[in-house]
């Protein structure tokens, strides 16, 4: 069957929480109306063994719980505003400070953690999960209705599609992603994939992981991932900036894109199994991170404990603290408007004579 669902647990006001199952001859994705999550994806590797390659967490209780948005859609806003405040029409917003001074993923309830309407079809795509999910004015602190689409569709070309779409009936901010973390292998630390993310610029970060005023050239640095080659090579590299981020990156990389085109951005190879994943987005940017504060304190699937770079994030998305730099694409979102940003994640085989 390409589409079922099941349930999955209850919330503590009595609500089921549902588990919907897409499925094709390559591919099958079982992700939550909880937060949107993804909460497994079985990929095949080059002998057609499938694995789930994203973390997270076998029942719903552990989700409930503090955890780092495995799998999750995000939102209002993705990565950090610094000091929780922005300025929008003369007026400064107050948001949750969340993660030190910062407001991060939409603050202590994000979309992350809503119950979100679902819609589970087979469309001529492949099979389809629609979610909907209405914030109101004012949820954490931000301004206007916002209604949001967020579409997950499974393709015969082995590839996981989102879609996101979004209005709103006042002027607000938007950027939404998903927090998948990957691990091509299934088990172990990610440090040996190999990773090549096609950006010449970035965007360097403070102590507090807010981006300064302005993007850098990778070349000569270690955030030149260019080449592509193991992140266990890259993290080698002494670097101010990988150090302010715990050993590891957790940076915003600046796509070279056509507007409004799915543009190639990274590509990741597990060697040991050959799966590849190569990601395409509409975003203007994306968040590489290593896992770096993941410490061995959270059980995931299988009794499998999470320890430093037991995954990696690579969420497409607009620039970390725009709302707060004139020189930022904007991430603003005007009545009359409609939000719309899609994200491919296309998975392959990596063949011997290639590793």
């Amino acid at each position: 069957m390409p589409i079922s669902s099941q349930p999955f647990g209850e919330l503590s006001d009595g609500r089921t929480v549902t588990c919907h199952t897409l499925a094709n001859a390559e591919l099958e994705a079982r992700i939550l109306d909880y937060g949107g999550i993804l909460q497994s994806l079985l990929v095949p590797d080059r002998n057609g063994n499938l694995t789930d390659v994203v973390l997270g967490f076998d029942t719903l209780p552990p989700y409930l719980d503090e955890h780092p948005y495995f799998g999750a859609l995000i939102g209002r806003y993705a990565n950090r505003i610094a000091n929780g405040q922005f300025s929008l029409n003369g007026k400064t917003y107050q948001l949750a400070c969340n993660n030190g001074p910062n407001h991060l993923h939409g603050g202590y309830e994000g979309f992350d953690k809503k119950l979100w309407e679902a819609e589970a079809k087979d469309s001529e795509q492949g099979p389809q999960l629609i979610l909907r999910y209405l914030s109101p004015d004012g949820e954490e602190g931000y301004p206007g209705n916002l209604q949001v689409e967020v579409t997950y569709t499974l393709t015969p070309d082995k590839a996981l599609h989102i879609d996101y779409r979004a209005t709103t009936d006042a002027p607000t901010i938007l950027n939404l992603t998903n927090h998948a973390y990957f691990n091509l292998a299934g088990h172990g630390t990610i440090l040996d994939h190999e990773i090549g993310l096609y950006a010449d610029d970035y965007l360097p970060v403070d102590e507090n992981l807010i981006p300064l005023d302005y993007s850098a050239w990778v070349a000569g640095t270690a955030m030149d991932l260019r080449q592509r080659a193991p992140i266990r090579k890259h993290l080698e590299k002494r670097d101010e900036q990988i150090e302010r981020a715990a050993g590891g990156f957790d940076h915003c990389w600046i796509r070279v894109r056509e507007p409004d085109k799915q543009g190639f951005i990274a590509e990741l190879v597990e060697p040991q199994s050959g799966r590849s994943l190569s990601i395409h987005s509409t975003q203007p940017g994306i968040q590489f991170y290593t896992g770096n504060f993941l410490d061995g304190t959270l059980v995931g699937k299988n009794s499998t404990r999470y320890e430093k770079y037991a995954g990696l994030c690579l969420e497409t998305q607009h620039y970390p603290d725009s709302p707060n730099h004139l020189g930022f694409p904007s991430t603003l979102l005007q009545p009359g408007e409609t939000y719309r940003q899609s994200t491919t994640y296309r998975f392959g085989i990596q063949s011997q004579s290639d590793d």
